[in-house]
This record gives structure tokens, sequence and C-alpha cells, in this order.
């Protein structure tokens, strides 16, 4: 039984079990929503993995790397690439608002939302330094678990062979949690259909319908930011054919897709971009918790563009030329400064509303749909990490040719053959 399971492709397994989820949502509502535990198991597993393989995996990245001058280069153009991608983002969001005639059909209730505190600037680089790393860890604070690691790494590579039996912890560390990764994502299928059952069931249809036209919008333009803006990088950056990249990376957008955050599916990011696409673990082990943190592309770049506009459109408030570059701008700026986890867009929404004078009671229009809409936008987020992790990777030879070649073509190389009948 468990022979003819792991036999079926896992993409198919993963979109086999968003269909059924989504299916069983729609068929019978309360027998989706009590699938919860399901969903809930998953991410759960996957909570446990976040903060642990973000400090393993970036001490042995950075450690391996002992040039600490590759190290900027790296850095310098992931974090470029990330830039540019979120202009087009909100460029893209922009267009899309604009040709479209948002105004909604039905006259809409304001729902609840809970206000939301935005911290001035001091206080956010204040909060990057952990005063405590081991209780960073322990919350699951990112921001300031990548700072730690980073720093703990550069002391390690310093200190030199003085170092060498914690740097060769912190590598052996890394391959045991990217094992413990291996054997959480076997329960994706099980955890794609408990959240989409329970999305679904508790959202259902009806509640769409009277913001159809804003959904639309949010998914028409991440849809053309992966397929256009994305695909176009993969093609031209990486020498990759666009389908087969999108058709490896599949099962990872889906788990983006279901779970709504980007930290939370950075495991499948991380095995996805170092198992399917060839990327070398010391390299990806440092752009995708990086993208993860600051390339929000969905979350901050499209979505602020779109939503400014549809509730501008909401309260018949006209929008000129001055208003859309101040939108742009500073859509920009949230897409890197957005966190990656559920629901966090609402405050760079409320950034770019303030921005341009818009009511910030708008928000609570679109409020009760944040989690329809977040799906999309986690989706698009995770396909950005992956593809600036690849493009950028291939510029310095640091993919594993072989790797990428059996993954894009859905086949296992012979060492990760050998690893997958020893699992079973």
């Amino acid at each position: 039984m468990l022979q003819a399971w792991f036999r079926i492709p896992f993409w198919q397994r993963v979109l086999g079990a968003f269909i059924l989820g989504g299916l069983l949502g729609v068929v019978a509502a309360d027998v989706a929503v009590a699938m919860q535990p399901l969903g809930q198991l998953f991410i759960r597993a996957i909570q446990m993995l976040v903060a642990p393989l973000i400090l393993f995996a970036i001490v042995s990245s950075i450690t391996s790397m002992q040039s600490h001058q590759r190290l900027g280069k790296l850095a310098g153009k992931t974090v470029g690439l990330f830039l540019i991608t979120a202009f087009i983002a909100s460029a893209i969001g922009l267009t899309v608002a604009t040709l479209l005639d948002l105004a909604p059909a039905v006259e809409l209730t304001a729902g609840e939302v809970r206000e939301r505190d935005i911290p001035p600037v001091s206080q956010v680089l204040l909060s990057v330094i952990p005063t405590n790393p081991f209780a960073a860890l322990v919350e699951g604070n990112v921001l300031q678990i990548i700072t730690f690691s980073v720093v703990l790494a550069l002391a390690l590579n310093a200190l030199k062979e003085k170092a060498a039996p914690v740097r060769e912890f912190f590598k052996s560390g890394a391959e045991v949690m990217y094992q413990i990764t291996r054997y959480v994502l076997e329960l994706t299928p099980i955890g794609v259909f408990g959240l989409m059952a329970w999305v679904v069931g508790t959202h259902g249809l009806e509640m769409l319908l009277p913001l159809a036209k804003f959904v639309g919008a949010i998914y028409l333009a991440c849809i053309i930011h992966i397929v256009f803006v994305y695909g176009s990088l993969v093609r031209f950056g990486a020498k990759v054919s666009p389908w087969q990249f999108f058709r490896a990376i599949l099962p990872t957008q889906i788990i983006a897709f279901s779970t709504s955050s980007s930290f939370g599916t950075l495991p499948s990011t991380l095995k996805t971009t170092t198992e399917k696409l060839g990327v070398k673990k010391e390299y990806a082990s440092f752009s995708l918790p990086l993208g993860a943190t600051i390339n929000m592309d969905g979350c901050g770049g499209i979505y602020p563009a779109i939503a400014a506009i549809f509730i501008a459109h909401l309260y018949g408030i006209p929008l000129g030329f001055t208003e859309y570059a101040i939108i742009m701008v500073t859509a920009t700026l949230a897409s890197i400064g957005t966190a990656g986890v559920p629901g966090s867009a609402m405050v760079m929404l409320t950034v770019t509303l303030s921005a341009v004078g818009l009511p910030l009671e708008g928000i609570a229009f679109i409020a009760a749909i944040d989690r329809i809409v977040d799906m999309m936008r986690t989706a698009t987020n995770v396909t950005g990490d992956m593809t600036v992790s690849l493009v950028v990777a291939k510029s310095e030879d640091m993919v594993d040719e072989s790797v990428l070649t059996a993954g894009l073509q859905g086949e296992k190389t012979p060492e990760q053959e050998m690893h997958a009948q020893k699992q079973q």
C-alpha cells in the first residue's frame, strides 16, 4: 500500500489533495471544516522546523563560503534582484487595478478588522537585534535569528581553525535538519487536503461574490507577475524552460498557497531549490531565508497597489499621477519590509493608504477575505524566492547541472534514487 502511494509522483499527490480538499469544502462545508486539525498538524510540524533550520542552514552556508567578498557579491545580487522584481510587481498591480473597473457591484458592509500599530523605523531597526538569541529561537523571531546566525557565522570564519569543530557541528546539524525536513514534507498531501477543505468550507463562495473583482484583480496581477516576470527571468537569466521550472516547483507553490506563510513554506522551498533546481546548499541556505523575510512581491508590491486603488474607488476619491507614483514607491519599499507571516500585509497596506491620504477605514471592507487573497500573494512570494535563487546561482556557477536537468525532467539523480529506496 505504502509502496503504491510513494510510486505516485509527489507533485501529483499534492495537487490531488489540493483539488479534493477544495471539492469537499464546496460539497460538504461542515465536514470540510472538521478537517482543520489535519492542516494544523502539518503547519505545526513545519513550524517545528523553521527556527533550527534557519540557524543551522545560514551558519553552515556562510561558513562554507570563507570569502567575505564573494558573500557580499552574492548578497548584493540577491537583494538587488529582489528590489527590481518588487518594483515591477507594484507597477503590474497599478496597471491591472487601473485597467479594471474595481467598483463593487453591490454595496459592501465593513467587517471587523483589528487595529495594527505601525512601529517607527527606529523600533524596526532595533527589533532586528536580539537581546537574547535563545529567546528569539524559542519565539520564532526570524529576523533576529537571521541576524544572530550571520554574526555567529562571521565570527566562526574569523577564528578559522580554532573554530573548526563548531563549524563541523553546524554543518552536520544542517544535514540533520534537511533530513527531518524530508520526513515532515511527506505529510504535505494530508496537510494540504486539510487546509484547503477548511478554507473553502469556512469562507464559502458567497463571501467572495461582492469582492470578486478585487480578488480577481489580485490573482490576475500575481499570475501575470509569475508567468511573465519570473518566467522571463528563468528563461533569459537561468537559460531554463519556464514550463519545466514551474512544473518542478508546483508542490512548493501549492504548500505556499495552502499555508499562506513564506516562513512556513521555507522547508519545502529549500528542498525544491536544492534537490530539483540544483542550487547549491551553501547559497540556497542563505538566499531563501533572506527571501522569505524581505522578498514580498505579492504581499508588499501587488497587494497594496491594487487595494489602494480599490479603496479609492470605494470612497469615490480620484487619484492622479503623483498618487500613483507614491503608491508605487511605497509598495516597493513595503515588499522589502513585510514579514513573511499570514496577515502582516495589512500593516504595509496601512502605510500605503496613509502615504496617499486614503481612509484607513477602507481596510475593513477587504479584511474578511484577506486569507483568500493571502494564499495567492504567498505563492507569488515563494515563487520569487526560488526564481531569484536560481538566476543568481546560475550567474555565479553555483548550480549542479545534473540535479537541475533531472529535476526539470521530473526524474531523480542516482543519489536521490538511492536515498528514496532507503526511506521506503
